[in-house]
C-alpha cells in the first residue's frame, strides 16, 4: 500500500518515554524469575523458544542505540504511520539476528539491565527531535520510541503467552500508544468513514469506503478491548475466533474487517 501521507495523532514525548522504559522494566522484572526449563519453552512465534523472545525484545529497544549510532540524516522522509506497514519486510533479517544475539547472551539479566542503562543514557542526552534512520525511513527519536513501546506491548503478550502465570503487566501509557498506532494504521490501510472501529477506551477510527456517517448511532459498529485488538492487528489471532470467541462485537454489513487483518506483521 502507499505510504501514509500524515501522521493520525501526536504523541506526548514525556509519557512515551516513560511508557518504553517502564514496560521494558516490567519484562526485565518478570524474566528474572524464569527458569532454565520456561526458558526453553516454545512461543507462539514460529520457531522462538522464550529465551530468543526475550533477547529479542532486547534487540527491539536497542534499535533506537543502532540507529543513533549512525549520523543524523539531513531530514525526515516517513511519518509514524508509515512504521506499521514496513515491518513485515525485515522479518527474515530479524530472526537470523535474533538467533545470533541468543547464542551470545547466556545471562538475560546483565543483557537486559545492559541495554537499560543504556538506553536511560542515551535518551538523557539526545533530544526527541533527533532524526533516525530506520526501517520505515527517517523517523523523529520521538516518533521512533512510540514504535518501540508498540514493539514491548506486542512482545510481552507473546511472553504472557508462552509462559502460563506469568502475567507481565502492561504499562497504561505503552498499551495506549500501541492501540492508537495500530487503530489509526486500520484507517491508513482503509480509509473511508462507514465502518466506526472502538477500542476503548483509547482509539477510535473510521475506515472502509461506503457512506460516510456523520451523527446519532454509526450503521457498522466494531467494538473491543485493547488486548484483542493488539492481538488482532498483529496476526495473533484470527478475526472469527474474536468474533465466535466473543471478543469482538460487529454490527452491520460493513463491520467485517477481518480481510483487512492483520496491520502488521
Amino acid at each position: 500500500m502507499p505510504p501514509a501521507k500524515k501522521r493520525a495523532r501526536t504523541y506526548d514525548p514525556v509519557r512515551t518515554r516513560a511508557a518504553v522504559l517502564g514496560q521494558f522494566g516490567a519484562v526485565r522484572d518478570a524474566v528474572r524469575g524464569l527458569s532454565q526449563e520456561q526458558l526453553a519453552g516454545d512461543t507462539r512465534l514460529a520457531g522462538w523458544s522464550v529465551r530468543e523472545l526475550v533477547v529479542h525484545i532486547g534487540m527491539a529497544v536497542t534499535a533506537v542505540q543502532r540507529a543513533i549510532a549512525h549520523p543524523e540524516p539531513a531530514k525526515a522522509d516517513a511519518v509514524l504511520l508509515d512504521w506499521p506497514f514496513a515491518t513485515a519486510a525485515n522479518s527474515a533479517a530479524i530472526d537470523a539476528f535474533t538467533r545470533d544475539l541468543t547464542a551470545e547472551h547466556h545471562d538475560l539479566d546483565a543483557y537486559l539491565a545492559d541495554i537499560d542503562a543504556s538506553l536511560r543514557g542515551l535518551l538523557a542526552e539526545h533530544p526527541g527531535s533527533q532524526l533516525l534512520p530506520t526501517n520505515a525511513g527517517v523517523l523523529s527519536l520521538d516518533d521512533y520510541l512510540v514504535t518501540r513501546a508498540v514493539e514491548l506491548v506486542v512482545h510481552t503478550d507473546d511472553l504472557n503467552a508462552a509462559v502460563p502465570g506469568l502475567d507481565v503487566p502492561y504499562d497504561r501509557q505503552a498499551l495506549a500508544a500501541t492501540t492508537r498506532l495500530l487503530a489509526d494504521a486500520l484507517a491508513a490501510k482503509a480509509p473511508g468513514g462507514s465502518t466506526e472501529v472502538r477500542v476503548p477506551p483509547y482509539a477510535v477510527v473510521q475506515c472502509v469506503e461506503g457512506p460516510r456517517h456523520t451523527r446519532g448511532t454509526p450503521p457498522n459498529v466494531v467494538e473491543t478491548d485493547p488486548l484483542t485488538w493488539v492481538r488482532l492487528a498483529t496476526g495473533r489471532t484470527d478475526w472469527r475466533t474474536a468474533v465466535e470467541d466473543a471478543k469482538v462485537s460487529a454490527s452491520g454489513e460493513r463491520a467485517d474487517i477481518g480481510w483487512l487483518l492483520p496491520v502488521m506483521s
